[in-house]
């Protein structure tokens, strides 16, 4: 694969960007399961009244931060490690899988693809027990990398496999 993000086809620049963007996710959920790891769920709930008193103040029934008012005063320390187990383990493995494919590491790209479709899977449970517009693009995205590696995982095989051809003669 070429190392630059914007060479290639349109194909190949899609391909390489929403990796990137996977990998900030898997960044961000790293930092969040730090977050959940470090800080007690009682800081936890004081942060996120503070982040969200002045939207609230200016509409109460601002439905996002009323939800993480609400969830942030029901966490425990168990849910909250479970968090914090759940964010480090994905946010790294996400993370590690887009770096090897992006070094292009052909034992990386099934790997990647076997990874969302289990975290799809998971995700078109959880919609179906709670629909959530977030959750449902999220899922869309996850497909379409999954489609766009399967695609340069055939790519890469073509390319493997004329290489070798020209070496034997």
């Amino acid at each position: 694969m070429d190392r630059n993000l914007l060479g290639g086809t349109w194909l190949d620049r899609t391909f390489r960007i929403s990796l990137v963007l996977k990998g900030l996710d898997g960044v961000l959920e790293l930092v969040g399961g730090l977050l959940f790891l470090l800080v007690p769920p009682d800081r936890i709930g004081s942060l996120v009244r503070v982040l969200t008193q002045h939207e609230l103040s200016e509409d109460p029934d601002d439905l996002i931060a009323t939800v993480l008012v609400d969830l942030a005063g029901k966490l425990t320390v168990s849910a909250s490690l479970f968090a914090a187990i759940y964010l480090l383990l994905h946010g790294l493995v996400k993370v590690v899988l887009v770096w090897a494919v992006l070094r292009d590491k052909l034992w990386a790209y099934p790997w990647m693809i076997g990874f969302l479709l289990v975290f799809i899977l998971y995700q078109m449970h959880e919609l179906f027990i709670a629909y959530s517009w977030g959750l449902a693009l999220l899922t869309a995205f996850d497909i379409f990398i999954v489609w766009l590696t399967w695609h340069e995982y055939k790519a890469h095989g073509v390319r493997t496999r004329g290489r070798h051809r020209t070496r034997a003669r």
